[in-house]
């Protein structure tokens, strides 16, 4: 009986690897850490073979566990536009260029255009693999002229499980080198970073079989011969999967280190207010929003200017339950502090790499909770904008926010994200969503639940749920209306800033 599948996720800093039931029930789970190399400023790369590595071990250890004779596939999703140049042999030429790389800035100004916008659904920034191609044909001949492949993690990693070079194209796109209208490559852009199609790997649909593992690969990996690979997705396209968010209305919101949120679309649409990509469910799209700094502002905060230790104090809570605990007693407004997130400048809709943190209303009467509390909100104020410029393009308005990642713990903050978006927010039963939209592909693919729809409604589910609070939300209504004026009033000085500190 093959009733068990594996979700293998590939991130920026691990791998992990989850074993699920048909209802979605994780069984036996383990992660893998590996590096990540900064050798510069703006600069992210990695050695391709770790992804390998921790993969195939988080594989062994989850499937150590459990009957493994039961286990009939995995699907793999993973960190996106990140890619590795290979020679010939299928080894790597150099690390592999990450997505949080930012090195190709020249050439995003050069050749970012809005036809290249309307054909990749990608509004024009540094994080598409094709900008850095263009970086590396200019920087690095000599590597793009030994080039046998160019492929994302997902088809690095099924050519190590099946030997043929095959990805999805909810895998490809986030390179930028798809037409998202026709889900195939676009020759146009191969031409103008001097790549041929059979550089490249071939698409599929996400969902479909892929191949086997042979003897070789399954007793490496501690599985019985035969194991299906199934076609995965990126990891936000398969979160959002995983979070059962995949019909009109609604939305997922991965509360992480960034913040990142998709809307469900059966029909292309691009725009600035989002990125557009394949969804997982096959033939739609997802409109993506992202918040460069999400969980990782509250860090720094934590980090850099609390000044708490907890445990010192006798207390067997983390710094952030302190601060959570202290800001929920002030009322909405943080006693009129607002905070304009951009730690890491501005991504959805203003792509502007020179926008930067503003705390605006300070006075003497303002603490730690004050700013911590701001934190809070101006990250929800900025979700706010973005999920009604995402509106703009679908059918039905968004009414059910479903909430998954670190953030998602905070009770405080997930009431403060529907009073402030005006719109009911639900959490995830299942932590380890991404993973899980994994699973619900292979087990599609598996026979185990007839579509991918039937499976994300029979493998997800909701825990607790927030409701707007009318008082609440209508006080943040009115700083709302101060709040989006506060980026455009500052893009000049932005700017200036810039340029004086260069």
């Amino acid at each position: 009986m093959h009733d068990y599948v594996i979700g293998i996720d590939c991130s920026t800093t691990a791998a992990k690897a989850v074993v699920w039931n048909s209802q979605g029930e994780a069984l036996s789970q383990a992660r893998r850490a590996f590096g990540l190399s900064l050798p510069r400023p703006g600069w992210g790369e990695q050695n391709a073979e770790d992804w390998w590595e921790a993969c195939a071990e988080a594989i062994r250890r989850a499937a150590q566990t459990v009957d493994s004779s039961r286990i009939g596939a995995l699907c793999i999703t993973h960190q996106r536009e990140s890619f590795v140049c290979l020679d010939e042999a299928g080894d790597p030429l150099r690390p592999a260029m990450l997505w949080l790389d930012t090195r190709a800035t020249a050439e995003v100004a050069r050749y970012g255009t809005e036809e290249v916008h309307r054909i990749t659904g990608k509004p024009a920034n540094p994080t598409p693999a094709w900008y850095k191609l263009l970086w590396l044909a200019d920087h690095e001949p000599e590597t793009m002229a030994r080039i046998g492949k160019v492929v994302d993690v997902h088809g690095f990693l099924i050519h190590r499980l099946t030997g043929q070079w095959l990805t999805s194209w909810a895998s490809a796109d986030p390179l930028g080198l798809v037409d998202m209208a026709s889900l195939d490559y676009d020759d146009s852009l191969l031409e103008a970073v001097g790549l041929e199609r059979g550089q490249l790997s071939a698409l599929r649909a996400p969902g479909s079989i892929l191949g086997h593992l042979d003897d070789r690969v399954a007793a490496q990996l501690g599985l019985p011969p035969g194991v299906t690979v199934v076609a995965g997705a990126g990891d936000g396209q398969c979160a959002q999967l995983g979070a059962g968010a995949i019909t009109g209305g609604r939305a997922y919101l991965n509360l992480g280190s960034g913040i990142v949120s998709g809307t469900f679309s059966d029909q292309y649409a691009y725009a600035r207010e989002y990125r557009t990509l394949s969804a997982a469910v096959p033939g739609a799209y997802t409109l993506e929003t992202f918040i460069g700094g999400g969980t990782v502002n509250l860090n720094w905060f934590v980090e850099k200017l609390s000044g708490l230790d907890a445990r010192a104090l006798g207390l067997d809570l983390t710094p952030e339950q302190v601060l959570e605990t202290a800001a929920a007693k002030l009322p909405p407004g943080a006693e009129g502090l607002l905070v304009l997130p951009y730690w890491t400048g501005a991504l959805t809709p203003y792509w502007d790499h020179n926008a930067r943190g503003i705390l605006l209303g300070l006075t003497g009467v303002h603490g730690k909770a004050h700013l911590y509390r701001a934190l809070l909100e101006g990250l929800a104020f900025e979700q706010r904008l973005l999920t009604t410029g995402a509106e703009n393009a679908l059918s039905q308005p968004v009414t059910e926010v479903v909430a998954l990642g670190g953030g998602s713990r905070s009770p405080l903050w997930c009431q403060i994200i529907a009073d402030v978006t005006q719109r009911s927010v639900s959490v995830v039963r299942e932590p380890e969503s991404t993973c899980l939209g994994a699973g619900m592909l292979a087990a599609s693919a598996l026979g185990i639940h007839d579509s991918v729809e039937t499976a994300a409604k029979a493998m997800s589910g909701i825990g607790v749920s927030y409701e707007p609070e009318p008082d609440q939300a209508a006080s943040y209504d009115r700083l709302y209306s101060v709040y989006r004026d506060v980026y455009p009033a500052n893009r000049e000085i932005f700017a200036r800033l810039a340029e004086a500190t260069q």
